[in-house]
């Protein structure tokens, strides 16, 4: 298996980028190969390690490529202009065969916009959209669509939760994933014309389409235990995950300076720093790698574009488990298969009776 990683992709590449995949290496069983500015990375290399990254390891590698896409570029222009940009580069060798998995930190706009035009979208599903792994009550949540599209329409929704329960199933091996629709209330009725039209969209098809449906949720619920997937718009799915993100820190700020106020504080703590760790560890988001693109021909993970090498460690092992389990042909011969081609043709047909309405 070969990890295709844009090195010069994200707020601290490519510093991140090769220190994460050098930690990563003695746990994975594939290569991974950084693409990016050759003569940088080889500098860094020796700059981090003393010597080169063969030396390191004969599983890690540099394929040169002379440009990068900015976090400032727009996406459209910057895929088709940057020809030799690590992530244009990166996603060409994952189409031709010679990668399995493409990581990035990058410009989200034109990751999005490169899977899609580039790598292309399995045929049958409208949207690809961003699969976030979260910690949940003694267990993981998959947050769907956690950014890729600010404006959705029901179809969408409901092919979100039908990947979604799909990759949890075969990936994660939960049998029936509990899947709730992010709303402000647990009301059927509650919410914008969106929510609404999806609720009635999961309601009626969830059996055919094996979701395991179980209404509406509010954001305070997602993390209870009772609920395996979180169905969202990208804009409220990524409004909800920076919150989440941003109370994590929060929490383990405010924790460490109670523990760490005075001299009494700090000894009282010392039998119960066991349990501190383990709990700081469960509600860090960097120990849950990256967001998966969901519903793209060929693997692509999108990484924090703040991703440090901890981050970048556990998103290149997420990325080899993505690939060995098979998520992507799974979401294949489902959505190119003639029933349900069939399917999503009376769905549609549906919605349009009830946006007439």
């Amino acid at each position: 298996m070969i990890i295709l990683l844009d090195a010069m992709g994200g707020d601290n590449a490519p510093d991140a980028t090769i220190r994460g995949a050098v930690s990563a290496i003695n746990e994975v069983e594939a290569e991974v190969v950084l693409i990016g500015k050759e003569t940088v990375i080889n500098t860094k290399v020796r700059e981090f390690y003393g010597k080169s990254l063969k030396d390191i390891s004969p599983r890690l590698s540099i394929y040169n490529c002379n440009d990068t896409i900015e976090m400032e570029d727009i996406p459209t222009q910057a895929i088709k202009n940057k020809k030799d940009s690590s992530m244009v580069v990166g996603f060409n060798l994952l189409k031709e065969g010679k990668g399995d998995v493409f990581i990035s930190a990058g410009n989200s706009g034109a990751l999005l916009t490169g899977a899609t035009l580039i790598v292309g979208r399995i045929k049958g599903i409208d949207r690809p959209a961003l699969a976030g792994i979260l910690p949940s009550y003694h267990g993981s949540l998959v947050l769907m669509d956690c950014g890729a599209n600010t404006n959705c329409k029901p179809i969408n929704l409901l092919q979100f939760a039908q990947m979604s329960t799909i990759y949890m199933h075969n990936t994660l091996g939960i049998e029936a994933p509990k899947l709730g629709l992010l709303n402000i209330g647990t009301e059927e009725t509650k919410g914008n014309e969106l929510v609404r039209n999806s609720f009635q969209l999961l309601k009626k098809y969830s059996d055919e389409l094996n979701i395991n449906f179980i209404g509406n949720i509010e954001g305070r619920d997602a993390f209870s235990g009772d609920v395996d997937i979180v169905v969202a718009d990208g804009f409220t799915g990524n409004v909800f995950l920076k919150s989440v993100e941003g109370l994590g820190k929060f929490i383990k700020k405010s924790l460490k300076e109670s523990l760490m106020h005075n001299m009494l504080s700090k000894v009282s703590t010392l039998p119960a720093l066991p349990s501190i760790k383990r709990f700081s560890k469960m509600v860090d988001y960097k120990e849950y790698g990256g967001a998966l693109f969901l519903g793209v021909q060929k693997p692509v993970v999108k990484a924090h574009g703040s991703s440090d090498e901890k981050l970048f460690k556990f998103t290149i092992k997420q990325a080899e488990n993505f690939v060995k389990n098979k998520a992507v042909d799974q979401l294949t011969e489902i959505y190119e298969s003639d029933l349900n081609k069939g399917k999503m043709q009376e769905i549609k047909a549906f919605i349009q009776d009830l946006e007439s309405k």
